[in-house]
């Protein structure tokens, strides 16, 4: 592994407000243009702009598709790359060698190991979760999540213990999710694709089936009480909401505790959504999207009752991988703003809201290229990874005078 530090500046377009009534974002033209949002500024919302410095700060490089990042409370974070490898990075850019004890993986296509997050009580148990693609039999594989102890040296995982597969296993290197969400309250929420070929898509609208949903289990991989299928025939009880495509990004809003997540569309219709417990999001019934070949997606509709439209949808895509809501002070006017990964064209997209409803976007750092994750360190600053055979680790700072 190489280690890289140096610093670039970059005068960038940042807004700590915006009129509701400001141009348009500027984007490329929509892939199905005959397609019309449900109600305004549902896409293309206004751009933000003034003026900002930001430094960037590339602290490791040499990475292989880093995937998620989580940050330790002793300083440093664990860091995935999909090959299956878990690693420490400290703040000033050390990587450890591989952790130990890592689950075997199925790293074809977009699968690998994916998420890492630390357990709410890490400090007292050091439990941590990791997401990753199973491999299963007859070539099949499918999404699934292990709870483990990490060393108190960090060099290895002890106690690893599945607690959840998804069902059922699919031959697809595609569409794995996943994020994994601990709400505060005992529960994990976990985010899963559709295994993205035309058969398992269709299943992302059957109860009996784990592909396209978003499901909550308990930290010991038990399946809540109050959970809306629990009891119903024909239904897995561990489904939270379903119609998803796949879901890359999510995260809990700071003050509701909402779940917001989001999930690439086909071509076009990337979607960000709030899911709710029973509700239904359209995939693939409905779409602001049309499949890869220009065809339309079944019947080419966005509306269907019965099915939520989404919160905000990009065509063309963003791509969206990791997102988080910024709660520090470091940058002026982003509290509360929803910072999102972006694979294609890159960067990290910016929302403003108002409520519910995104009332700006802004699109930054594009010549950071396919950005897979991104956080909030604990010093307020942003750290994100980039999805490459030499990938980095970069943290971006506003420049001080």
């Amino acid at each position: 592994m190489r280690v890289a530090l140096f610093a670039t500046t970059l005068s960038l377009l940042l807004a700590p407000s915006l009129a509701a009534h400001g141009a348009p974002m500027e984007a490329p033209p929509p892939n199905a243009p005959d397609q019309q949002p449900a109600f305004p500024a549902q896409t293309r919302a206004p751009a933000m702009q003034s003026t900002v410095e930001l430094q960037v700060e590339v602290v490791a490089d040499g990475l292989v598709h880093p995937w998620a990042l989580a940050f330790l409370p002793q300083g440093g974070m664990l860091v995935t790359e999909r090959p299956g490898r878990l690693r420490v990075i400290t703040a000033e850019g050390d990587i450890s060698e591989p952790i130990t004890g890592v689950p075997e993986v199925d790293a074809r296509g977009q699968g690998g190991l994916l998420d890492v997050v630390l357990d709410p009580g890490f400090a007292d148990n050091r439990r941590l979760y990791l997401s990753y693609s199973e491999p299963r039999e007859h070539g099949k594989n499918g999404t699934a999540v292990v709870r483990a102890t990490l060393s108190t040296d960090g060099s290895r995982l002890t106690d690893v213990q599945p607690i959840f597969h998804q069902q059922p296993d699919w031959d697809s290197t595609k569409h794995f999710g996943s994020r994994v969400i601990p709400d505060g309250e005992g529960h994990l929420f976990i985010t899963l694709g559709e295994r993205s070929l035309p058969e398992p898509r269709q299943q992302a609208q059957s109860l009996e089936s784990d592909l396209g949903k978003v499901v909550r289990i308990n930290r010991d991989g038990s399946i809540p009480d109050d959970n809306p299928f629990v009891g119903r025939d024909e239904a897995r009880p561990e489904i939270w909401s379903y119609g998803h495509r796949n879901i890359q990004g999510a995260a809990l809003r700071p003050g509701s505790g909402a779940l917001w997540t989001i999930e690439h569309g086909p071509q076009g219709g990337d979607e960000l959504n709030r899911p709710e417990a029973g509700h239904n999001y359209g995939w693939p019934v409905i779409t602001y999207g049309e499949d890869y070949s220009g065809a339309p997606i079944g019947e080419g509709i966005t509306k269907h009752e019965g099915m939520e439209q989404p919160i905000y949808y990009w065509d063309p895509v963003i791509a969206p991988g990791g997102m988080t809501f910024y709660t520090g002070n470091r940058f002026a006017g982003w509290q509360g703003n929803l910072l999102i990964a972006s694979l294609r064209p890159g960067g990290v997209v910016r929302l403003a809201l108002e409520g519910d409803r995104v009332s700006g976007e802004e699109r930054l750092l594009e010549d950071l290229g396919r950005v897979r994750d991104v956080a909030q360190g604990p010093d307020g600053a942003l750290w994100v990874l980039t999805d490459q055979r030499d990938g980095r680790l970069v943290r971006i700072t506003p420049e001080t005078p």
